[in-house]
Formats: structure tokens, sequence, C-alpha cells
């Protein structure tokens, strides 16, 4: 019998190749991936999902964009403008690590796919880390232009001069914290990845202009100062009851407290399991106390809040109090009261609003009233709840850990502030 040596046509997208690390032009990296136009006549496969994130950051290069890729813009692996990466002047009041068009060389069929990926992208860091990242590129890109030096590629000469001049006092503005220059490091190297360039920090005219910056001026860090019970109560007595905003302001200061939880953990929790899509975490109410579960940076865990001695105090009395009288079932937990204090808002309270009702109501209570007023403003934050019961709950150090969700105990015992650091003596323990 005739053997059939009649081949299938290949219906896959070719997979592309690394993305090159030369110093040349962006223009000059070949497109190895042939269009979906070129495929076979017929072909049904899905592209691999590599090849479709990878697609979705092609676009047309306009003449509107040509200034800002100049400063700033790098281009995707295989050479085409990325209009979020183009961040030189441009105001990006919502960045995003892939942008929001629609790819003419994507099937139409594999839009709604593409939007479902970028989405995925976005929620790989969170929006205050994006608006951190852009805003120290435009940075870093603003002093390059002033400076005279290219931003493309990475150069690890002009990266450990712009350090230096982080770290020095200036016409243009004061030298910033060791903590802030390593952040920006950190932006930088984050975003010359999305352009397809890697910056080198072990790069000697980085690490050791780095090694002698932290040397010359680090400085312990400045912690917020802790909430105790005892100013917690002042506190709560400083809020209207008889208001939603009042409820509203002592549920979220009374579960900050007893759950020892962030900001962003107190305004990202909803009422129940998996019902927004920006919810960090939900609440289920018990007999003898509240389940709340969260998800952090390292995963999933649960947090315990017992119900407190007093109704007036007892986290969990006043988050129903707040739900009742607001109204609220589902969604969101903590949301904007407007309308003269009347009517409640559909959207999530930002973290922010928590760092300043601590502040506020701190302010009003004479919390620390030993302090000059202005002092007093800077030392407390959202963090100072945190603080507060780490440094006041008398129980076994395990349990303060467990409750914080720290990995180790001696992040627990940073957060023990106002304690008696003296109580146990080891001067006196050793016999002097």
């Amino acid at each position: 019998m005739a053997r059939n040596d009649e081949q299938k046509p290949k219906n896959r997208l070719a997979r592309p190749s690394a993305p090159s690390h030369s110093t040349g032009p962006a223009d000059d990296i070949p497109d190895a991936r042939p269009s979906v136009e070129n495929a076979a006549p017929g072909a049904e496969d899905l592209p691999d999902i590599i090849d479709l994130v990878m697609e979705m950051g092609n676009t047309v290069e306009s003449p509107a964009e040509a200034k800002a890729l100049r400063y700033g813009s790098g281009r995707s692996s295989f050479g085409k403008p990325n209009p979020w990466l183009s961040a030189g002047d441009a105001d990006h009041s919502s960045p995003s690590p892939l942008p929001v068009v629609s790819n003419p060389r994507l099937p139409a069929h594999l839009d709604a796919l593409a939007d479902r990926a970028r989405d995925y992208v976005e929620a790989a860091s969170s929006a205050n880390t994006r608006r951190a990242y852009a805003s120290d590129w435009k940075h870093f890109a603003s002093w390059c232009r002033r400076q005279g030096f290219p931003l493309m590629p990475p150069d690890p000469q002009t990266v450990g001069l712009y350090v230096t001049a982080l770290a020095s006092s200036t016409a243009a503005g004061e030298k910033k914290a060791v903590s802030t220059i390593e952040r920006r490091l950190s932006s930088l190297s984050w975003n010359y990845a999305q352009r397809g360039q890697r910056l080198d920090r072990r790069d000697r005219h980085i690490a050791t202009v780095m090694a002698g910056i932290r040397n010359r001026h680090a400085t312990p860090p400045r912690q917020k100062e802790a909430i105790l019970p005892e100013d917690l109560i002042a506190m709560l007595e400083t809020l209207d009851r008889g208001t939603l905003r009042g409820l509203r302001d002592r549920a979220m200061l009374l579960l900050g407290f007893a759950g020892g939880l962030r900001r962003s953990e107190i305004v990202g929790l909803d009422c129940g399991r998996e019902q927004t899509e920006d919810g960090r975490g939900w609440i289920e109410i018990l007999d003898k106390g509240m389940l709340v579960t969260l998800r952090g940076k390292t995963g999933w865990r649960e947090v315990e809040i017992g119900r407190g001695s007093s109704d007036a105090t007892c986290p969990v009395v006043t988050l129903q109090t707040w739900l009742k009288f607001a109204r609220i079932a589902h969604g969101p937990l903590f949301r904007r009261v407007t309308g003269e204090g009347r009517k409640v808002g559909a959207e999530r309270l930002n973290g922010q609003e928590i760092a300043r009702l601590v502040k506020r109501a701190a302010m009003a209570a004479d919390v620390r009233g030993d302090l000059a007023e202005g002092e007093r403003a800077r030392l407390f934050a959202g963090h100072s709840l945190r603080a507060g019961l780490a440094s006041s709950a008398e129980v076994d150090e395990r349990y303060v850990q467990k409750q914080l969700g720290h990995a180790s105990a001696e992040m627990t015992r940073k957060y023990q502030r106002r304690r008696d650091r003296f109580r146990v003596n080891l001067t006196k323990a050793s016999g002097l």
C-alpha cells in the first residue's frame, strides 16, 4: 500500500525567541512571530498563552507617541511601542502594566481573553504599588532628561549618579531616606524589566554607591505611635454615635485594633465570601466572636476577634450596629457616607481614610498631649492600631504573632512600642 506522505499544515503560531538585551534601538529587533493573517487557512487552534500575553503589548506607533517614546518609553520585546511604558512626561493617573487597547493582530474572539489577562497582570500588584512605580519612573526619566542622559538602555553608571543625587541635598529638593532610595531602585528594575531590559543592581557603580549611602545615611526606622486601650476608648468618645459616619468610624477603629489589621485589610473586607473582585477578605459573625478571613502577601490567614467586655467597646457589636443602620448586607463593609451623613454609597473606602481617621481621633482625644501639636500629628497613622494591640495584649507572644500574621517573633517585637522594656532585667538576673 502506498504510504501517504502528505503533511497537515501547522496551525499554531511560532513561539517567540527570548527578548534581546542588545544596546541597539528597539526597532532593530525583528518580529519573528507571524501574524494571524499568515496562518494556514482554517486554523482553529488557539495561540499559546505566552504568545497571547506578549502580543497584547503590541500597538501601532503614532506620531503623538514619538515624544513619549523618546524619553522612557521602551518597547515590547518584539520592537513594538507600548503606550503604558511611555512614562516620560505623560501623566498616567491609572498605570497599568498592559495598555487597554484592542490588538489588531489578535483575532476578535480573543479580545475578552486579552482583557482578562490584563486584569490578572494588574492583580499581581496593588494599585498603590503601580502608582508608586509609575511615579518613580517619571521622576527618573525627568532627571535623565535634565542631565542629558539617555534613558534606554539601562546604564548602571547613570543609575549610580541618580541614587547619589537622591542621597545628596540639592537645590531641587531635600535628600531622600535610604528606604526611599532602595524603593526607587526596585521601581527602576521593575520598569526596565517591563521594557525587556535588565538593570544589574549588583553592578559596582550601583552596589558600591548604595553601600556607602547605607553606611553614611542609614537611620533607625521612624515608627508610628501605638494606640493603647485607654487611648482608643478616649478616641471612641470623640465620635458621634448618633450619625452613620460616627458608627462607621467606631467600627473601623475597634475592628482594626482588636484584629491587629492593616488599613488595607480593614477597608478590603466584604460581608461574605467572594462578593467583590477587589475584596481582600470577609467576615463571619459567630456566637463568641467574629472570624475574619484575609488574603495577605503570603496567602490566606484567619483572624479570630472575640467579643468585648461591654457593648460600647465590643468590635462585634459595633460592627453589627453599623451594618444594621447602614443597611449593608452584601459587598464592602466600609463605604463612604454622603448627603450630610444620611446616605451610604456603594464604593469601598480607600485605605488612606483609616490613617486620617486615626490621626483625627487621636488629636481630638488629646492622645500624647505632652507633645507639641505638630509632633503629635506625625506620630499617628493606620499602623498605630496594629502596634497598639501588639503593645497592650498581655498574652503569650506567639498568640500576638499569629494575630498579626508575622512570620517571626522578632517582627512582632518591633510592634511592641509603648511597653515595659525592662520587664526582663538581665543585669539583676546576672547577680549585679
